[in-house]
């Protein structure tokens, strides 16, 4: 009896995860986490308005959901100033970003990131059979210009950056960011992935242009709006491309109480300005907590803080190692030199406090 005969594209995979979760590493240490501060999900939560939205729609969870999310692409389409036309909704942004993926990407077909940017993009691509090529980051930023120079010589298909960027939670105004739009070689498209930009400054996001074909946009309301779990994602972009994603797409995969809650969200402007104050007064406090246990904080445009360490990759994958001892659960930028550095959430003031009781015991265990 033989098994299932794969593609010769599935079989040369390794079978991975981009992400170990923090159920993953319970189950292994047998016990829960005390503080969740490494999935840069919001502990705030979402609306009142959420919670009330799904409730009322647990009873029509017989149904499916709008195949065509109508209310909720209508919603952000007068949010954004945009067209219907002009927005896709999907299972987060990684779900859209593996749409693009396939839309886009067939075996051999160059395609350019950052090292150490969001894994999640480079597991997509290689599924679809993408080369990667990968440029370093400039400092603790994301190089745009280092990005396009390399999708020309590559005659790339397609880019991606992140604007703040995750893992170091810097970021980049908008007029460069906007140069590296005008900077995009012919037939390659930039994905620029916006899924901080709520957090973000003032003047950090390029005014939308739906006219142009060079970008597509991607935002979600997995961050700042507080449904991580519901894992809702859209996408902005020249209405061609985006009827590009009805050839491909799950049309079901985004469940009636996931575009309940999604609306309800965004309708509530008032709650997510408060959870934005709430996460820049976290941001402030873990400065506070790694300056005070001797190491640096990063400027943030993210709802983390990345701590320099100050010392190599192993030191602080021991640091990390050693909180995750002590129930709290953080993680870490993968590429040298950023993997200095760890990565912390911002919390509720009773996780910051257990993260600041942990941090000096954990630094000392980690350095011997």
């Amino acid at each position: 009896m033989t098994g299932p005969r794969y593609t010769r594209l599935v079989d040369s995979l390794p079978a991975s995860v981009p992400f170990v979760g923090p159920e993953t590493q319970e189950r292994a240490n047998g016990a829960a986490f005390v503080a969740r501060l490494g999935a840069n999900e919001s502990v705030f939560g979402p609306s009142p308005n959420v919670l009330k939205a799904i409730a009322d729609a647990g009873a029509e969870a017989w149904m499916y959901g709008d195949p065509e999310v109508f209310d909720l692409r209508r919603a952000l389409a007068d949010h954004h100033g945009v067209r219907l036309e002009n927005i896709v909704v999907g299972e987060g942004i990684d779900g859209l970003l593996g749409y693009l993926a396939r839309m886009l990407v067939e075996p051999g077909d160059a395609v350019v990131t950052s090292a150490g940017a969001y894994p999640t993009f480079n597991y997509h691509v290689a599924g679809f059979g993408g080369v990667l090529h990968q440029v370093p980051y400039q400092g603790d930023h994301e190089n745009p210009d280092a990005l396009i120079t390399r999708a020309e010589e590559a005659r790339a298909k397609l880019i991606y950056f992140a604007n703040p960027d995750n893992p170091m939670g810097s970021w980049h105004a908008a007029a460069p960011v906007q140069a590296m739009i005008e900077a995009v070689p012919e037939g390659c498209l930039l994905a620029l992935d916006e899924a901080y930009v709520d957090m973000a400054p003032p003047g950090t996001a390029p005014a939308l242009d739906m006219e142009d074909r060079r970008v597509i946009r991607f935002r979600t309301f997995s961050k700042a709006y507080g449904l991580a779990g519901l894992r809702v994602g859209y996408a902005l972009a020249h209405a061609d491309l985006i009827a590009g994603f009805n050839k491909i797409r799950n049309h079901f995969g985004l469940g009636r109480l996931a575009q309940a809650a999604a609306l309800a969200a965004l309708s509530d402007q008032d709650h997510l300005n408060a959870t934005l104050a709430r996460i820049a007064a976290s941001r402030e406090r873990i400065g506070r907590i790694a300056r005070e246990a001797g190491l640096t904080p990063l400027p943030s445009a993210t709802n983390f803080v990345t701590i320099d360490c100050g010392r190599d990759g192993d030191f602080a994958r021991a640091v990390v190692a050693a909180l995750g001892r002590r129930g709290i659960f953080v993680r870490m930028p993968f590429t040298p030199p950023q993997d200095r550095c760890i990565r912390v959430s911002c919390g509720t003031e009773a996780d910051l406090t257990l993260f600041e009781a942990a941090l000096p015991d954990a630094l000392a265990e980690a350095a011997g």
